[in-house]
């Protein structure tokens, strides 16, 4: 994180075990069983981490999914409004490979077992990305995971309708083996009390029109929001870590989109994931990412182990 002043910074920073103090009763209710089934390849979060970073977490949000329901409440008496409740919405970004999708899918299991028993989904970007095919027709595939490659409308109407207590709302489904978007495939959500919207870009702001006319952002849907943050010389490190573990696992498969990688020698096999970090991830994370850190609530930067070493926490 840039080193700022305590006075000039928008956040309170805590370290892992000032944090972890903040779980207070809350209960662990994963097993490392359970941990080890929701991490993600190349993410060795465990149990103890679920502990000291986790559980305070889910108690942060338990309060703010509270305070939400209050005011929807006091604001439906002062309007006299009636009718469905709206999902209390979190985005989850932060770089590739940085453990976006084991944050998601921990915060999901742990806020399902809340005692109110939530419902809550977890949706990722990835749906939302244009087809290869459009991707190739536009020159855009070198572009894959940068703003212009997903299609931002349809983005904006998925959560206008989540916001707005729709039934049966369809997200598209994407395919990491094939690397695209499965036609006519949809995942459906169906008025959950939380969302979880995670993915790279979901902090992303776009130039704002000179006519002042409202111009919405992805974050705007959000009630409250998550940047995992580490070091660019570990996100790396992790990258191509990941990179040449799904050489000798899902690259394997002839239906990969990435087979031909597995037919490489190691030595080609780390060029070619060098070469891809560098010419289109670093360069989505300097342009893209990073610059959207500062307008999370709440930033969990990692070590070089993947654990939680420090916390901020935007000020009220």
């Amino acid at each position: 994180m840039t080193e700022i002043s305590e006075q000039q910074s928008p956040y309170l920073e805590f370290d892992a075990d000032e944090w972890a103090q903040f779980r207070a009763d809350t209960p662990l209710t994963l097993t490392e069983e359970e941990v080890v089934r929701l991490r993600a390849l190349n993410d060795p979060v465990a149990l103890d981490e679920v502990r000291r970073i986790y559980l305070s977490l889910s108690r942060l949000l338990a309060s703010h999914v509270e305070s939400t329901i209050g005011l929807f409440k006091l604001r439906s008496q002062f309007l006299n409004l009636r009718g469905q409740k709206t999902p209390f919405v979190i985005g989850i970004a932060g770089s590739v490979a940085v453990g976006k999708s084991t944050t998601a899918r921990i915060l999901k299991e742990l806020m399902a077992r809340w005692p109110a028993s939530p419902k809550v989904d977890l949706i990722t970007t990835d749906g939302f990305l244009l087809p290869n095919a459009e991707l190739r027709k536009q020159g855009l595939m070198d572009r894959k995971g940068f703003p212009e490659s997903f299609d931002r409308r349809r983005v904006l109407d998925f959560l206008s309708r989540i916001k707005a207590g729709e039934r049966h709302v369809q997200a598209p489904v994407y395919s990491h083996l094939v690397y695209d978007v499965i036609p006519d495939q949809y995942v459906t959500v169906d008025q959950p009390d939380i969302l979880i919207f995670e993915g790279i870009n979901v902090l992303q702001v776009s130039d704002l029109p000179k006519d002042g006319n409202s111009v919405p952002f992805v974050s705007d849907y959000f009630d409250f929001s998550i940047y995992i943050d580490a070091e660019e010389a570990v996100i790396q490190d992790w990258y191509i870590s990941r990179f040449m573990r799904l050489r000798d696992t899902a690259f394997q498969k002839p239906e990969s989109f990435f087979h031909r990688y597995s037919q490489v020698s190691d030595s080609a096999a780390l060029a070619i994931a060098m070469d891809l970090w560098t010419r289109i991830n670093l360069v989505n994370l300097h342009e893209n990412i990073l610059p959207t850190r500062q307008r999370a609530d709440l930033v969990l930067h990692k070590g070089t182990n993947h654990s939680v070493d420090r916390v901020a926490l935007r000020r009220l």
